[in-house]
């Protein structure tokens, strides 16, 4: 399902959500979210996402709950450990959080929705909640935690200060004892900087000493016992501060259980506040859903796509038969329409709306899809054997219920071995039952597919005014080659216009081409053309008849072929067929596809008519000269005797 996911973008649905939401545990939820194949749950799911929708429509964004760290917290209770000030006040900060979320599903009960009932599973612990702000304030045991600590916070105050008061009487009575004018602490310890030379003068004991060894830090006598004291008090102080500590970590973990259901629930509301408010980001809705074989998408509109901009789809599916075969001109949008189906029937079974103004979806327990290139190279395998290799390993998934998703059926290879291979697949996915959705650029497959049981054509519109895609899906209508009207709008003559026809779709000829030709008709403007050039002009007529990787029917034989060496002076084509490659007079040919609409602008050919062997020999050479190299001719390749 992930290789599913990926092609559908189906994953950057769940990066978007996954940005919307505040938890840590929600963020999980959505990374484990996958389509839901119970009809029950999917309608819970979808309801629950409408409601969260409505409350935020509503009321507004719901308040935040800071829940970081709460699960080191939670284990750090089990474990029996001792919870630290600032975890203490990490979950009084939770608790007061709940308590907000919990008002504000309160106030939500006039809508009369489910979803603000969850309320009735809070329980903001008030009690705790103020023991742990009136103990715990900026990460640290407050005074008013205890009447003990709070005297023996003051105690220590005074013996600070008495010692402060003490050591500096000290420094101002015998000034030229010490080399500072200020008092200092070592290692917790009230000291006094003295020279070195005076370390007699100034009883006590040396704590510590500068880094030149000039200046000693004494801790004198007459404030030894005093610093003995102030140690005495830190270290009551520390001890109440742990028994301040024990109680409420103790008070937290009575309380866990409760605590554990307040981060659950607040976890699974900003889940389902996640989807609502990507639901309003998309303004999206909430689809109907079916167990019976149906889609039908109204306005739909992708995620991904501007929607100021794209052309809303308009779909339905299963109906009137089990699948639809698209075609029409790349870039009108063939991919993106099957693209947005698959992805919508993705969303629907997570419980997410989909962008459309109505939708009606049906449950799947899959969506196979063969999308894109695929080609890979560290197996080995071209963009042809990748396709056949992902659809067979559909063909073996699919089921009646599974929807399948095919891009360009049968690419990449020889267009009439392609479109055969085309047809079987579409047979065999009839065959199983499922419902499917396939794009296609060969002919052949719009005519079976009309004359198919349970196969709908569908085409992308085109505006034959501006000579541009419209972007816009029409079902029951077969996408048909817009050339010729094109040509004849760009100021083709209308006899050529007849001509292409006859020789494109075999129509019987209007003037007899054999004979006496008419003399040419005199035209103004341009240069004389001396005669050679007329012949060589003839020659590269003749020659742009047919091009190299055109599809053509040898008549009367009706085979089909690709053409592998263009016309030369002699009117005669070299043709690719199943298992040689012949020589045949051009008269005898008839175009079917153009190679321009089968292959990229840049599709390199020798792959298709050279041998491995020569290839890789024409790859070294391109290089520079090697010896022993050289580009063996097949047989066939010898021009016939004519």
């Amino acid at each position: 399902m992930n290789h599913t996911f990926q092609i559908l973008e189906f994953n950057r649905i769940i990066e978007k959500l996954e940005e919307l939401a505040l938890t840590e545990g929600a963020k999980e939820q959505i990374r484990n979210l996958t389509p839901e194949l119970k009809e029950a749950e999917v309608r819970k799911n979808l309801r629950d996402t409408t409601q969260a929708r409505m409350i935020l429509d509503r009321m507004g964004q719901p308040p935040a709950v800071a829940m970081n760290g709460m699960t080191a917290i939670f284990r750090s209770v089990m474990q029996e450990g001792i919870l630290m000030p600032e975890d203490l006040e990490s979950v009084g900060t939770m608790l007061t959080g709940v308590k907000r979320y919990k008002d504000f599903l309160n106030r939500c009960k006039y809508l009369e929705l489910s979803l603000a009932y969850y309320e009735e599973n809070l329980d903001p612990l008030e009690s705790l909640a103020r023991e742990l702000f009136e103990s715990i304030r900026n990460k640290r045991v407050d005074d008013s935690a205890s009447k003990y600590l709070k005297n023996v916070r003051q105690e220590i105050v005074r013996m600070e200060e008495k010692l402060r008061t003490k050591a500096e009487s000290m420094l101002r009575t015998n000034k030229k004892f010490f080399s500072d004018s200020y008092i200092t602490i070592r290692n917790g310890k009230v000291c006094l900087p003295v020279k070195k030379e005076y370390k007699l003068a100034v009883p006590g004991s040396v704590i510590d000493q500068s880094s030149t060894g000039s200046t000693l830090f004494i801790e004198p006598s007459a404030i030894a016992a005093l610093n003995g004291e102030l140690e005495s008090l830190k270290i009551e102080e520390e001890n109440e501060t742990r028994r301040i500590l024990y109680t409420l970590t103790a008070q937290v973990e009575e309380q866990l259980p409760v605590l554990t259901e307040n981060r659950k629930v607040l976890e699974k509301l900003d889940f389902l506040f996640a989807k609502g408010k990507l639901s309003a980001d998309m303004k999206g809705v909430e689809p109907e859903i079916f167990t019976e074989r149906i889609i039908r998408i109204t306005e739909g509109r992708h995620p991904f796509m501007n929607p100021e901009q794209v052309v809303p789809l308009n779909f339905e599916l299963g109906k009137n038969g089990r699948g639809i075969v698209i075609t029409g001109p790349n870039t009108g949008g063939k991919t993106v329409s099957i693209k947005t189906v698959g992805l919508f029937s993705l969303m629907a079974q997570c419980g997410l709306h989909i962008p459309c103004k109505e939708g009606q979806i049906s449950l799947f327990n899959q969506v196979l899809c063969d999308i894109g290139d695929g080609q890979n190279i560290t197996e080995n395998l071209s963009t042809f054997s990748s396709h056949i290799v992902n659809v067979l390993d559909i063909l073996s998934k699919a089921d009646r219920e599974s929807l399948v998703i095919l891009d360009e059926l049968g690419s990449g290879t020889d267009p009439a071995e392609g479109m055969g291979i085309a047809i079987s697949i579409l047979e065999e996915l009839r065959r199983c039952g499922c419902l499917f959705l396939a794009t296609t650029h060969y002919p052949e497959v719009k005519t079976y597919a009309k004359e198919a049981e349970g196969i709908t054509n569908a085409r992308m519109a085109f505006d034959r005014e501006s000579l541009r895609p419209l972007y816009r899906l029409e079902i029951g209508e077969a996408g048909e080659s817009c050339a010729l009207y094109i040509a004849g709008r760009l100021g083709m003559p209308e006899r050529m216009i007849r001509r292409a026809e006859q020789y494109a779709y075999g129509l019987p000829e209007t003037e007899p081409e054999s004979g006496k030709y008419r003399e040419a008709e005199k035209r103004p403007g341009g240069p004389r053309i001396e005669k050679i050039k007329k012949v060589t002009e003839n020659q590269i007529a003749m020659q742009t008849k047919f091009t190299l990787g055109d599809s053509v029917m040898i008549l009367p034989d009706k085979k089909i072929g690709i053409v592998c060496t263009t016309v030369n002076e002699k009117g005669v084509v070299r043709v690719q067929m199943p298992d040689k490659k012949i020589w045949i007079n051009h008269k005898r040919l008839k175009l079917l596809v153009s190679a321009e609409q089968l292959y990229p602008e840049d599709y390199d050919f020798s792959i298709l008519f050279d041998t491995v062997e020569n290839r890789k020999a024409r790859h070294k050479m391109e290089k520079g000269y090697q010896e022993g190299l050289e580009i063996r001719k097949a047989a066939d390749e010898t021009l016939p005797k004519l």
